[in-house]
C-alpha cells in the first residue's frame, strides 16, 4: 500500500516520476483500511526537499501510511515559501489533542548551537513531552537524535574539531533486534554534523541499546528497549547529490570543508557519486514502520497512551 498526502502537495509528481506509489487523499477515500497515521515534524530549512526524501522511504511499505506534515508555532521558515506552508502544514499547537501511531522529527542545521539557545527549545521539549503519550513510536534524525537524547536522558553532545562529513561504513552490533532485520552485517550511511555522544556515555542507561556504530561516527542507530524512541544519528534520507550540494554550499560561504568522505569517485568533486545507501534507508524506515508502529500501536488509535 502506498502513502497518502494531500492532492496537491509538489512531493506527489517528484515521486510518481521516480515510479514511487504515492496516493493521493481523493483515491485512499474509497479504502476501507484503518491507515498509520504519521505525523512529521520537519525542522530542515529546504522543507520541500526533505518532504520528498522522507515521503520516498515511508512510501516503500505494504502498509497504507496517511501523512501529515505539522510545523513549530511561532517559528518562520526562511527557505520555504509562506504559501506552501500555510497549503500543507498544520501548527503543532492545533494537533495536541489528536494521536498519532508514529512521529518523525527531522535535523535541523543547529550542530554549532546550545539546545538553551534554540530559539524553539521550550516548545520541542514539550513536543517530546507530549509524545510520550500520543505517540507509539518516534524516530528522530540527525540533530533531532542528539537533542531527543538529551531531553530524555540528560546525554550531552560534544562538538568535533571538524564537520562529520560523508558517507561512511557502519557495523551492526545488535543483528537480531527487528529495526535492523534483513541488514547486512556491513552498510553505508551518509552523515552531515559537528557533534556527537561519546559512547560511553550511553552505558550509564540500561535502556539504550546501540544498534549499529562505527569508529568514525560513534553510534548511529539506537533505540530505548520498547521501541517507542528510535534514534539516527546520520542521514539515510539523503538524496544521492545533497553532500555534494552541501560541500558547495559551504565553499561558496567563504568556509574550507573538508571533501565528503567515502563519496565523490576518486574523491574528486567533478565526478558524479553514487547512491550506496538507498537500500539500507529503505529497510530501515520499512522495519520501522512494521515493528514498532504497526505492531505495537492499537487499532483504536485512541487507546494510544492507555496503560
Amino acid at each position: 500500500m502506498p502513502i497518502k498526502v494531500v492532492d496537491q502537495l509538489p512531493a506527489v509528481g517528484a515521486l510518481s516520476a521516480e515510479n514511487v506509489f504515492v496516493m493521493t487523499e481523493s483515491r485512499a477515500a474509497s479504502q476501507d483500511i484503518r491507515p498509520q497515521r504519521i505525523a512529521i515534524l520537519n525542522l530542515m530549512p529546504d522543507k520541500i526537499t526533505t518532504e520528498i526524501q522522507l515521503l520516498r522511504l515511508l512510501a516503500n511499505t505494504p502498509l497504507q501510511v496517511d501523512v501529515e506534515l505539522l510545523r513549530l508555532d511561532d517559528h518562520k521558515s526562511k527557505h520555504t515559501p509562506e504559501s506552501h506552508l500555510n497549503c500543507f502544514y498544520r501548527y503543532f499547537s492545533q494537533v495536541t489533542a489528536e494521536k498519532y501511531d508514529g512521529l518523525i522529527i527531522t535535523g535541523a542545521p543547529l550542530g554549532l548551537v546550545d539546545y538553551a539557545d534554540v530559539t524553539y527549545w521550550d516548545q520541542l521539549e514539550g513536543i517530546l513531552s507530549w509524545a510520550d503519550s500520543h505517540v507509539t513510536s518516534t524516530l528522530f534524525l540527525c540533530w533531532a537524535a542528539h537533542a531527543g537524547l538529551y531531553h530524555y536522558y540528560g546525554l550531552q553532545r560534544e562538538i568535533r574539531g571538524e564537520k562529520l562529513s560523508g558517507v561512511y561504513p557502519q557495523q551492526l552490533t545488535q543483528p537480531l533486534c527487528p529495526l535492523v532485520r534483513g541488514f547486512d552485517d556491513q552498510f553505508w550511511v551518509p552523515h552531515s554534523r559537528y557533534a556527537q555522544v561519546p559512547k560511553q556515555r550511553f552505558t550509564q542507561h540500561d535502556e539504550l541499546h546501540i544498534l549499529a556504530e562505527s569508529d568514525q561516527t560513534g553510534p548511529y542507530l539506537l533505540q530505548n528497549s520498547s521501541g517507542s524512541r528510535v534514534f539516527v544519528t546520520g542521514h539515510p534520507e539523503y538524496d544521492v547529490n545533497t553532500l555534494a550540494e552541501e560541500y558547495q554550499r559551504d565553499l561558496v560561504s567563504g568556509l574550507t570543508p573538508k571533501l565528503p568522505e567515502n563519496y565523490f569517485p576518486h574523491d574528486d568533486p567533478k565526478q558524479q557519486p553514487l547512491k550506496l545507501w538507498q537500500s539500507h534507508a529503505f529497510l530501515l524506515f520499512s522495519n520501522w514502520l512494521n515493528y514498532y508502529v504497526y505492531q505495537a500501536t492499537p487499532f483504536d488509535i485512541g487507546l494510544i497512551g492507555q496503560k
